[in-house]
């Protein structure tokens, strides 16, 4: 047992099947209600007010967690915010009908926020108000503790020994009023946070990483809201079958037209129209509604009116000039793509290997993935225009200009020199 789990052990956990048995490791125990029973929705600005000041005046760390309604609604809005902290207990609040939550954001500012995959969830919660000066990230700090499975259910039954029940987590979160199996699911999800993080944090200073998992932290929330993709047209799936520059006109106004219709009904681009039908008729650019209608994911459910509108993108990509349409590809702004370098630039490819090798070598000495100790792209760049002279301080700041962390850098840094300055390897 690790002291991750001696201190889940040990931890005062309730649940309606009483409390853990001595062999927690063989024995996990299904999480089936609330501590504190399901809390009612907060939709309204009363109650909400009510929150804000029992949250102000709690102690410790908030657990956090959101839930948006992926794959039924357009964009990523969250429709249900679950809180929990010690003294306030949990609150489930609407963010439909109370879209404004900074008020809370503020009264909780000072404390360290807790979250399970922070990056998937402070987009929406950014977008309701709620921005985290300080966190606490579990299945980050799962990874960097190096354990093989990091999701929330998985996390909380090896290191607290408790099952969460996952069934809810891919329902239609924008349904009203939400079912009370759902609510009772929401609640489960921050109930065990903040035991979570604690029993993490006394693991990842076990293993001499609890700085390293601070630095990781302090740079997420810190981490600027991300730059608009361009032409994310681009990312259709399929996508890698279209070749000429016509029909990539017509994936980019197909998928543009069920943007629109898709962003004005308020679903999921999915349920308009498929990436695989996008690609069929981009791929055929058919003449007319006729021959449009044979293709796959335009068959006889499609009425006359849908098929003009998805004709009309395909006319306007067929009527574009040629200076308008689309380049293959997209501009490329760091190293080509590895596979050519063995072409391109043999010494940078002989580089790219070495620094592979040793950076693999290194993270599983401490046993965490390899994207958690450097990111590949900075290893990719690092190898294609090595510093001159290849020494660790060069090294050093060149992996800090590409953003990588204090820890980091003084990880990886010396692996890194080693593997550049090989014979035959460092650049002239």
């Amino acid at each position: 047992m690790t002291d991750a789990q001696e201190t889940a052990a040990d931890s005062p956990l309730r649940t309606t099947g009483g409390a853990p048995p001595d062999d927690v490791e063989t024995a996990p125990i299904p999480l089936l209600e609330p501590r504190d029973g399901i809390p009612p929705v907060i939709a309204d600005d009363a109650s909400l007010a009510e929150v804000i000041a029992a949250f102000a005046a709690g102690t410790g760390p908030v657990a956090v967690d959101a839930e948006r309604a992926s794959g039924y609604r357009y964009g990523q809005r969250a429709y249900l915010v679950q809180l929990r902290r010690e003294g306030a207990g949990t609150a489930l609040i609407d963010p439909v009908a109370c879209p404004d939550l900074s008020a809370l954001s503020e009264a909780i500012s000072d404390a360290e926020w807790v979250l399970h995959a922070a990056t998937q969830d402070l987009p929406c919660l950014r977008e309701i108000g709620m921005v985290p000066t300080r966190l606490f990230d579990t299945e980050l700090a799962g990874r960097l503790a190096g354990f093989p499975r990091v999701g929330l259910g998985a996390m909380v039954e090896s290191v607290l020994s408790f099952i969460l029940e996952k069934g809810h987590s891919a329902v239609d979160w924008s349904t009203r009023p939400l079912p009370e199996p759902w609510l009772r699911y929401a609640a489960l999800d921050v109930e065990l946070l903040v035991d979570l993080r604690d029993a993490l944090e006394k693991e990842l200073e076990r293993q001499g990483k609890l700085e390293w998992a601070r630095q990781e932290f302090d740079a997420i929330a810190s981490a600027p809201p991300p730059e608009p993709r361009k032409d994310p047209w681009r990312r259709t799936s399929g996508m890698h079958k279209v070749r000429r520059r016509r029909q990539m006109a017509a994936v980019r106004e197909l998928w543009q037209a069920r943007d629109r219709i898709a962003q004005r009904r308020d679903v999921s681009p999915g349920k308009v129209l498929g990436d695989a039908a996008i690609v069929e008729a981009a791929l055929a650019l058919p003449p007319n509604v006729h021959v449009l209608a044979t293709l796959n994911g335009f068959g006889h459910r499609m009425g006359r009116r849908q098929l003009e509108q998805w004709q009309a993108a395909i006319d306007r990509a067929k009527a574009l000039p040629e200076a308008e349409l689309p380049q293959p590809g997209q501009p490329v702004t760091g190293p080509p793509p590895p596979r050519a370098w063995a072409d391109k630039d043999p010494a940078a490819a002989a580089r790219l290997s070495a620094a592979r090798a040793a950076v693999s070598a290194l993270a599983e000495q401490l046993t965490m993935p390899q994207e958690n100790l450097i990111s590949p792209d900075t290893v990719r760049r690092l190898c294609w225009e090595p510093p001159k002279p290849v020494e660790e301080e060069t090294v050093a700041s060149a992996l800090a200009g590409y953003g990588a962390r204090a820890w980091q850098v003084e990880q990886i840094t010396p692996v890194l020199v080693k593997a550049l300055s090989v014979k035959g390897v460092q650049s002239p």
